[in-house]
């Protein structure tokens, strides 16, 4: 069969290309090889099935427990014997899962998308592309777009194994282990450390960086593991190297070294959680793909050969579900004849621990490593009535303004909510908002957001409330 769009993989960038293919009137097809335990095809990519939605789940129901257990006393509510049920809260986040791969499902058939399941590998055969699926299934289209994603990344020194998984493992446990080590201290260990770690497990993440989380903004990154470390079920260690980890029946032997010498532990479990790899191995054997696996791409997402784009986790950039999407959406309108684009420098990240950690735009180091004139405003939610309300008045939230312009450069947020206080700064700079506009918006009391009004105040040095 021929189309005028076939994507490759049905991750969060896939399925949007896809859907925004149909809207246009493209005749569309959507491969993609990931299948659910009954062999049916599960969309959504690794970010529905095995990252960001089942991750959230069991974080939502670890966070309820813990408060349950620590906080609700401190409301005047108390309980009996306090518990949990591992399979329960996986039962749940299988069902919360499945809805969303179902609604992909309904939303393809709605636009009239076609869903193939398999492995593609493309081939040139001039005006069209022969794409042939695993299965003896072939099709050609006329542009295709490669959206594989990527896969964790593994290390030789730690192979995958029994009590040794990474984080599709991770998120599958059926009991919780009492001494769990990741390997990694990015956002997907801190992520999962903290779902067992709320759930009883004595938790150690061995970073092989010597600093904690060092895309993000200093004074954040300080404050973060400052917060994190004052948790006595978690420990966080930097500038570890892993020599081996070898698992047994019982146990996982971890041998490692940082500047105080050789350590041998055991554990329940070991994850590695350190990244992850480009999918880009096996599509086509002329694309241009750099040393690192990403496939080479330009401003549009266009790819070396003709009329073949690659978007999402598999080129360069964040590798964020909500890039991809917006990359998705970019190639089909271009395909179509739009005008269409983003901009990349207003990607917001998030962390999902608690506190949440949220910014976007330039941290501080970035701005002085360019010789740009800034002037920084900083926060609290420590004087904020609604984060004292929510037992939540931790962290605070930093903007960043041109000295000259006063435009913001960047916001970088630690607290209860970032993930959802970060999008105001989001449209602020879409649209080149100065911290004066910020400043001058009214924002409601008593909410979160007023941090973000008190920060942009005191980015001038007129913060009312400190």
């Amino acid at each position: 069969m021929r189309y005028d769009v076939a994507v490759i993989g049905a991750g969060p960038g896939g399925y949007v290309c896809a859907i925004r293919s149909a809207q246009l009137g493209l005749k569309t097809v959507c491969v993609d090889e990931r299948m659910d335990e009954a062999g049916k095809a599960a969309l959504g990519g690794t970010c529905l099935n095995v990252g960001c939605i089942p991750s959230k789940a069991l974080l939502e129901s670890s966070e309820n427990y813990e408060k349950a257990r620590e906080e609700f006393s401190s409301h005047g509510i108390t309980f009996g014997e306090i518990g949990f049920d591992v399979g329960a809260m996986q039962a749940r986040k299988k069902r919360i899962v499945d809805s969303h791969t179902s609604g992909i499902a309904f939303l393809f058939k709605k636009n009239k998308v076609d869903s193939m399941l398999g492995r593609a590998r493309i081939e040139a055969t001039g005006e069209f592309y022969r794409i042939l699926v695993s299965g003896g299934q072939q099709i050609e289209a006329k542009h295709v777009v490669i959206a594989t994603g990527s896969s964790p990344r593994q290390i030789s020194a730690a192979p995958l194994g029994g009590r040794i998984v990474d984080s599709t493992g991770a998120l599958s446990f059926q009991s919780v282990p009492d001494r769990l080590c990741i390997i990694g201290a990015g956002v997907i260990g801190l992520e999962l450390g903290s779902v067992w770690r709320r759930l009883g497990s004595d938790v150690t993440i061995l970073e092989a960086m010597p600093d904690f989380l060092p895309m993000a903004d200093g004074k954040i990154s300080k404050e973060a593991l400052r917060l994190f470390r004052k948790n006595k079920d978690w420990s966080i260690r930097l500038g570890v190297e892993i020599i081996s980890a070898e698992s047994s029946a019982e146990s996982v032997k971890v041998v490692s070294r940082d500047a105080k010498g050789e350590s041998r532990e055991e554990y329940d479990h070991l994850v590695v959680a350190a990244g992850r790899v480009p999918n880009s191995s096996g599509i086509f054997e002329g694309l241009g793909i750099d040393s690192r696996g990403f496939i080479e791409v330009d401003e549009c997402c266009r790819t070396n050969l003709p009329r073949v784009y690659a978007i999402g986790d598999v080129v360069r950039g964040p590798m964020l579900a909500h890039k991809a999407s917006e990359e998705g959406v970019m190639v089909a309108e271009i395909i179509s004849g739009m005008k269409s684009g983003f901009d990349r420098d207003i990607v917001p990240s998030v962390i999902y621990t608690f506190p949440e950690i949220a910014w976007v735009g330039k941290t501080e180091e970035e701005l002085k490593s360019a010789g740009i004139e800034y002037r920084a405003g900083q926060f609290p939610f420590t004087a904020n009535g609604r984060a004292q309300a929510m037992g939540a008045a931790q962290g605070f939230v930093k903007m960043l303004g041109d000295a000259k312009t006063d435009r913001i450069l960047g916001v970088h947020i630690i607290g209860p909510h970032a993930s959802e206080l970060v999008s105001e700064a989001v449209v602020a700079m879409a649209f080149s908002a100065s911290s004066e506009d910020i400043a001058s918006i009214i924002h409601a009391h008593p909410s979160l957001s007023e941090v973000m009004h008190e920060a942009a105040l005191s980015v001038d040095g007129r913060a009312m409330h400190i």
